[in-house]
């Protein structure tokens, strides 16, 4: 497999839960290595713009009003497959429907709040990745 680079944010209700240094340790026990990370309190515009993508879906307006509501972890995961190994380990959008085991299936309580955002394809990582990490990420060295 190919190193890839991946968009992982943990969400205002992962934050709340603490649940920051349990998610972290997921992704690394699966190989995955954390390269940047920031955690920030999204701005309306921020949301918006980061959530464009959804902008005529019914759900949008909520989904900016769910991301607003509290701090966020921004993170960029580095490692073989980064970007299906993250959407295995964070499991299917809705909770009900995620694998026993996973961060959704085990911490999220709906599907509209559901603890964890990873991209979902190279593409839309590089795009992802440039909108909180433009400034750049720090390569491990060692």
């Amino acid at each position: 497999m190919a190193v890839e680079q991946t968009l992982s944010i943990i969400k205002p209700d992962g934050v709340q839960k603490n649940l920051i240094g349990e998610i972290i340790s997921r992704f690394e026990k699966a190989g995955l290595e954390v390269i940047a990370a920031r955690m920030m309190h999204l701005t309306i515009e921020e949301a918006q713009g980061f959530y464009a993508v959804h902008k005529e879906r019914p759900f949008y307006g909520d989904l900016v009003s769910y991301m607003t509501s509290g701090p966020v972890m921004v993170q960029v995961l580095s490692g073989d497959g980064a970007i299906s190994k993250n959407r295995e380990i964070m499991g299917a959008t809705n909770p009900a429907d995620a694998a026993a085991g996973t961060i959704r299936a085990d911490f999220a309580d709906s599907i509209e709040e559901n603890i964890v955002h990873g991209s979902d394809a190279s593409e839309t990582a590089a795009v992802e990745i440039d909108f909180f990490f433009g400034d750049g990420v720090c390569p491990r060295t060692r």
